[in-house]
């Protein structure tokens, strides 16, 4: 026996080849309203998925690139840009990451200054790219080392942000960012990930600064306490090509509520 809501009671068989008109009805309304729901869901779900970052890494197609390593602050690979001129840097700055949660000096330090080739896998972000570099991919390679950009001076400058983990940010994971990614990106920090500072404006547009200390060296263990909160930070910024830099002293740092 089944009761609808008009009060009629039906009975109803179910292997009997139709419902009564009655039951028939009320189970439609139900199963096109259920339809309904399930598809506004499924708008909703793409529609968040679009709001996340247009992030992205290339796992499983490394690619070769050619370039020289700079080593400090945080292992570089710098690629000639044939026919940029102007305001463009005549460079690109890719910073160089190892695979897990490893920073890729143990691979390049003893490349430092020279040209190389490499196997590396790629992630990218806001026109950042960073490339994971393939453990024993490492050679040298014959031709001119291309010097790496001078570093500008932009003044100094007090910047309210997030710090995060270059590799993870900035494609390996999405999002790489937040409380919810902290002991992640602290893993990633502590084992020699460059950490960098994401500051975003009254638009959500964001600039990242590369954090060294006053004197230009790696701050990776000295800023885990600051990563994903909000901090403050003042210090001097440098334009090196096409990165900027941020140099100040991780005891200045501090954190906002």
């Amino acid at each position: 026996m089944s009761a609808v809501p008009d009060g009629s009671d039906e009975f109803y068989v179910g292997y009997l080849p139709r419902a009564p008109a009655c039951l028939a009805r009320f189970v439609s309304r139900r199963a096109a309203l259920l339809l309904a729901l399930v598809g506004a869901v499924a708008v909703l779900v793409v529609c968040e998925h679009g709001l996340r970052p247009a992030a992205r890494f290339e796992y499983g197609s490394p690619v070769e690139l050619s370039g020289t390593v700079v080593l400090r602050p945080y292992p570089h690979l710098i690629v000639p840009r044939p026919g940029r001129t102007g305001t463009l840097s005549p460079v690109s700055s890719y910073p160089l990451v190892a695979p897990w949660k490893h920073g890729a000096e143990g691979l390049v330090a003893d490349f430092d200054g020279q040209g190389v080739r490499l196997s590396a896998t790629l992630a990218y972000r806001d026109g950042v790219v960073v490339a994971e570099v393939e453990p024993g991919s490492v050679r040298r390679e014959a031709g001119a080392a291309t010097s790496p950009p001078a570093a500008v001076s932009l003044g100094e400058r007090t910047l309210v942000g997030e710090i995060v983990d270059s590799k993870c940010f900035f494609g390996v994971m999405n999002p790489g960012e937040l409380k919810p990614h902290r002991a992640c990106a602290v893993r990633c920090i502590s084992g020699g990930i460059p950490p960098v500072l994401c500051v975003r404006d009254a638009a959500g547009r964001a600039s990242y600064f590369l954090l060294v200390s006053a004197a230009g060296e790696p701050v990776n263990q000295a800023v885990l306490d600051f990563v994903a909160e909000p901090v403050e930070i003042t210090g001097e910024i440098e334009r090196r090509g096409d990165d900027l830099v941020l140099r100040a002293d991780p005891a200045t740092y501090r954190r906002l509520e």
